[in-house]
């Protein structure tokens, strides 16, 4: 009998390696910022399949331990984080993936070149980009709202490519009554001897080794009552130790025990007075955070494509080595068509959310030559209306395609020291973070709600669309005016009808937005003179199917559908 022994896959310089990212930046990005951009990502995508991988490897093998008394019985709620998890940090800092987006080296390209290296770091940083995603989260805020003393100290920290001064943030916001949902927020904070105190328990807190947090508390009226709802909520800085080291008035109660993301440390915690500063007005913390949203669901996404390309990655890899029925697997008819289908969503997963990378650059860097042909207003509204969909997109892509390109490595694959069945564990979590797909649903209705934004879309998407004269593409081009426009008839109706029908599609216009958006992004990738006829093919064989995905919902369809789960 022989020896059970497979060849394993194998990967090589990432960036050199994806013909995706580099035609799409010779096309967007000016030749005068080309050469040193693409030496300095080529020498990074090595990087991350060689010392930052043994980094990761070392993290997830050596998870956090939390060490709550020492040995004469004092609580010091330390925890011990492994090699490997810190010199992700020192990594992190000494390749500016967060400083990048705020230096503006590159102009409104630098998110853009930020993003495309965070997308090459992420499958290798054991999810050290959770905490860089709440790192540039809040050094936005800060920057939009922070007083001059937190400009000059916290966003110094948290954009330096110092490895002994750069600062990692938390976000503490989720707690024992929801996540979601913040206006249940029980946290309170009280004002004693003229500084803010805050009590309370903060149920999930991610990177509860940085080096500060922003935190979501209640204040209190004059009468000593909290105020109630979204308007009582104050939005708070915290460093999270003293000059002295010690904890800032808080106790670690416990580390999680999670599905995935391991390597990462996440607490609960109780806050007992911890010192905070008020960042902005009073009552106006819900508002503030949502500069901060724009950032970390923009990583969200980010890292889950890049998620999706390693595991892609190796299953082609993989494909190509493995034998059954007296033939590679790739080339089996049955396999050709996952691997290809998987490749096709990946395209429309990365065009989707490296459009929302070019609108935030355009937004923060404004010209009003800018390549959208938008004014400041509108990018933002743009904005706000495609955050929480490239969020909830490639959150749902990537789950579904781990699972199924999991598959391809049979059994091997759910063996836990292949690296394969980690990667199904984790990339659970992107659909869960940031919103889940209902709650960023529910949040796209607002977006259209408030910002009359669909008309901007829209004429965002109809400009990109009339500059694509490629004959070849007509067809593809005429089935987004339709989509859109279908799109644009089923929302105006629902607008109209009871708010549970509206509430009812809101999914399905999510995702129907999305499909459009990446179409649009693939058609003015695929007619460009520089693309490759594979992006040719891959948008066509997208545009098969019905781009407008909405499903027939109104108020007998609702209750038809109680029934069944009653």
């Amino acid at each position: 009998m022989k020896d059970f022994v497979q060849t394993m896959p194998i990967l090589i310089n990432q960036f050199d390696d994806d013909k995706l990212l580099k035609s799409f930046l010779t096309i967007k990005i000016p030749e005068e910022y080309q050469k040193e951009i693409f030496a300095n990502l080529s020498a990074f995508g090595q990087r991350v399949i060689e010392d930052i991988s043994l980094m990761a490897k070392d993290a997830e093998e050596n998870p956090p331990q939390l060490i709550q008394f020492d040995c004469w019985g004092n609580r010091i709620d330390d925890i011990k984080t492994s090699r490997g998890w810190k010199d992700l940090h020192r990594v992190s800092a000494e390749e500016e993936i967060v400083r990048i987006g705020y230096d503006k080296n590159f102009a409104q390209y630098s998110r853009m070149i930020q993003f495309s290296k965070l997308y090459l770091f992420h499958p290798s940083s054991a999810f050290y980009s959770c905490p860089l995603a709440m790192t540039d989260g809040a050094a936005k805020l800060i920057e939009l709202y922070g007083n001059e003393q937190l400009k000059l100290k916290a966003f110094l920290h948290l954009t330096s490519n110092d490895p002994e001064k750069f600062w990692t943030s938390a976000q503490w916001m989720t707690e024992k009554s929801g996540g979601s949902d913040v206006s249940a927020t029980e946290t309170v904070a009280r004002k004693i001897d003229g500084k803010w105190k805050l009590f309370g328990t903060k149920w999930f807190c991610s990177a509860i080794t940085a080096h500060m947090a922003l935190a979501l508390a209640r204040t209190e009226d004059e009468a000593g009552q909290t105020i109630a709802g979204s308007k009582g909520l104050s939005l708070f800085y915290i460093e999270l130790r003293k000059d002295t080291g010690e904890l800032n008035h808080f106790e670690i109660i416990r580390l999680k025990e999670k599905l995935g993301t391991n390597a990462l440390p996440t607490a609960e915690i109780k806050l007992n007075g911890t010192d905070a500063e008020l960042i902005g007005i009073e009552g106006e913390g819900v508002k503030l955070i949502s500069s901060m949203f724009n950032i970390t669901r923009l990583y969200n996404a980010v890292t889950a494509i890049g998620a999706f390309r390693r595991v892609l990655t190796l299953a082609k890899d993989y494909s190509g080595k493995r034998k059954a029925f007296k033939k590679l697997i790739n080339q089996h008819p049955l396999n050709i068509r996952i691997l290809a289908k998987a490749q096709v969503d990946f395209h429309a997963c990365f065009h989707l959310t490296f459009l929302i990378s070019e609108i935030i650059g355009s937004e923060e860097v404004f010209t009003k030559d800018n390549s959208l042909n938008l004014n400041q207003e509108e990018l933002s509204k743009i904005l706000r209306l495609l955050t929480p969909i490239v969020k909830l997109y490639t959150a749902k892509k990537v789950v579904i395609w781990t699972s199924e390109l999991l598959e391809v490595f049979a059994g091997v694959g759910y063996i836990e020291n292949s690296g394969i069945s980690r990667l199904y564990r984790d990339n659970q979590v992107f659909s869960i973070w940031e919103g889940t797909t209902n709650v960023l649903s529910l949040d796209l209705l607002r977006a259209l709600r408030k910002d009359n934004s669909f008309s901007i879309f829209k004429k965002m998407i109809f400009q990109k669309l009339e500059l694509i004269k490629t004959s070849v593409l007509r067809a593809e081009v005429k089935k987004v005016f339709m989509a859109i426009e279908e799109v644009e008839r089923i929302f105006e109706q629902k607008m109209k009808a009871d708010e549970s029908e509206l509430e009812g599609i809101s999914r399905d216009l999510a995702f129907s937005i999305g499909n459009i958006t990446a179409a649009t992004g693939m058609l003015e990738h695929a007619a460009h003179e520089n693309s490759s006829k594979n992006a040719i093919t891959v948008v066509k064989i997208f545009s098969e199917r019905n781009l407008c995905q909405i499903e027939t919902f109104d108020q007998e369809k609702l209750e038809s559908f109680q029934d069944v789960i009653a």
